[in-house]
């Protein structure tokens, strides 16, 4: 993505957790369908995206487990923070996407949600295979390291 793009957009939520628990293969864009005061509730920032997954059910890929807190100035009819949410996808997407999860260990990970610089909500969904704690150990043991290259480094030229 290039500098003028990533200005463009402005971020909601991030899933850092996701990149711990697992191994990002591929991502893909998708729209939300959403109500209007969901829309004015992000934002205000007002969304969780820790423990999310998503499922492709008939055809058609949900949102599960995204918290987005009722609109402060909203009435009695807002919706469930807790509700799936039906995602916006292309067949093909969709199809594939089915492909992958049927694969033991694949899963569908949301990664951000984020604004484009049209208004529309958008929502970087992963394809994403769980690490094992070896995994994990492993890439806190290479983030240490370069950590201290760094610190050397810094060091080194002052």
């Amino acid at each position: 993505m290039s500098a003028s793009a990533k200005k463009e957009e402005k971020t909601i939520a991030k899933n850092r957790r996701a990149f711990h628990e697992y191994e990002i293969l591929e991502t893909f864009e998708a729209g939300i369908e959403l109500t209007g005061t969901e829309v004015r509730s992000l934002r205000e920032n007002n969304c969780q995206l820790t423990d999310c997954f998503a499922l492709v059910r008939n055809g058609e890929v949900w949102l599960h487990n995204v918290h987005i807190a009722p609109f402060a100035y909203g009435n009695i009819n807002n919706p469930d923070p807790d509700r799936k949410r039906k995602l916006l996808l292309h067949k093909k997407e969709i199809r594939y996407l089915q492909e992958q999860t049927r694969e033991k260990g694949m899963a569908l990970v949301p990664l951000k949600m984020y604004f484009k610089e049209n208004g529309l909500v958008k929502l970087e969904l992963a394809i994403a295979r769980g690490k094992k704690l070896y995994d994990k150990r492993e890439s806190m043991k290479e983030r240490d390291t370069k950590r201290e290259i760094d610190r050397a480094m810094k060091e080194r030229l002052r």
